[in-house]
């Protein structure tokens, strides 16, 4: 039975990837940070579930306390170990700069060092961003476009990437970077712009809400399903040889048209509550991003199984879900 550790267990991809690593059969060890209050509502219904063989474990730890890596490392001794933490929302970077860069960068290399002094290290995901090519000099991006990052945190995910590469060459790791593009799903963050006009969308729908503030509607991005994903870094890790992946859909909408498509199923238009407020502008933008991903497919022979329409959809749906029974709780308290 195979073994892996989780970083970022709790987020978005951390818990799609441990749904998946249960399903194969493996051992998994989430870590999260140690907090006054849980944060698991993405993953409750694996370590709570009597069925799921083997379970799910949760053991505390942090990126940024080396000393505690390695003995999370040590006890465990994981064939394989997913890095998924981060403070990964851009615009916050900029406004918390040296802590994106504690956690997202220094917390790689803290992690890759725990790793290199262990007698048999194990297999090494780092989750790299399509943020890190920033202003694009070629479109598609690929495995070999260079980087220009334009936020603090895809400074942070480009110093990462270098680094696992690094230690990947110099002393023999069997260490991959995944350049994953943007993947939602029910489960993102609110903060992020897909899920945040989801469910604003939904609870305007519901009359829970009157208006929704974006920032810049005509940025571009390739938005894919986070449970395709995951299948993808669990793939890298099976092959022969350590290398590293673009993974994405190869079309890119703006948040113009995921908007159209929210809204437009539910049957509203957007422009009567969409609302463009400065605050959510990025100092620096990022206007286009579109991966190109045929060396996965060809290599891994994955590629994803929801578009566009799909994914915002099926976002739609459980936020509706979601509204509705927020409608009733407030109408029963009336």
């Amino acid at each position: 039975m195979k073994r892996a550790i989780i970083t970022g267990v709790t987020g978005q991809d951390g818990s799609y990837l441990a749904e998946l690593l249960l399903k194969k059969g493996y051992e998994v060890y989430g870590i999260i940070r140690r907090s006054s209050s849980f944060n698991t509502s993405r993953i409750d219904h694996l370590y709570q579930d009597p069925h799921n063989q083997p379970k799910l474990r949760l053991i505390y730890g942090d990126l940024t306390d080396g000393g505690n890596l390695s003995s999370v490392l040590n006890d465990t001794q994981p064939d394989e170990v997913y890095n998924l933490a981060a403070q990964s929302h851009v615009r916050v970077s900029f406004d918390q700069p040296i802590y994106t860069a504690n956690t997202d960068a220094l917390g790689t290399l803290r992690l890759l060092e725990a790793l290199r002094m262990m007698k048999k290290p194990p297999r090494f995901y780092q989750a790299s961003s399509s943020e890190m090519y920033g202003k694009v000099v070629e479109t598609p991006q690929t495995e070999r476009t260079p980087f220009c990052p334009r936020s603090p945190y895809a400074c942070a995910k480009v110093y990462s990437h270098w680094q696992t590469v690094n230690y990947r060459e110099a002393y023999g790791l069997f260490a991959c970077n995944g350049i994953l593009f943007n993947h939602e799903s029910p489960r993102r963050g609110e903060t992020f712009v897909t899920r945040k006009i989801t469910r604003a969308a939904t609870r305007i729908k519901e009359g829970l809400q009157d208006k929704l503030y974006l920032g810049n509607l005509e940025a571009k991005r390739d938005w894919g399903y986070a449970g395709d994903y995951v299948e993808a870094m669990q793939l890298m890790l099976q092959q022969d040889k350590p290398d590293d992946y673009v993974i994405a859909t190869g079309q890119t909408y703006s948040v113009r048209q995921f908007l159209d498509e929210v809204f437009g199923y539910l049957d509203l238009d957007w422009h009567n509550y969409v609302v463009i407020d400065p605050k959510y502008f990025r100092p620096t933008e990022v206007d286009l991003l579109q991966g190109d991903a045929s060396k996965a497919r060809k290599v891994l022979g994955w590629k994803p199984t929801v578009d566009f329409k799909q994914l915002a959809r099926m976002m739609t749906d459980a936020d509706r879900n979601i509204a509705r029974n927020e409608r009733l709780v407030k109408e029963h308290n009336k």
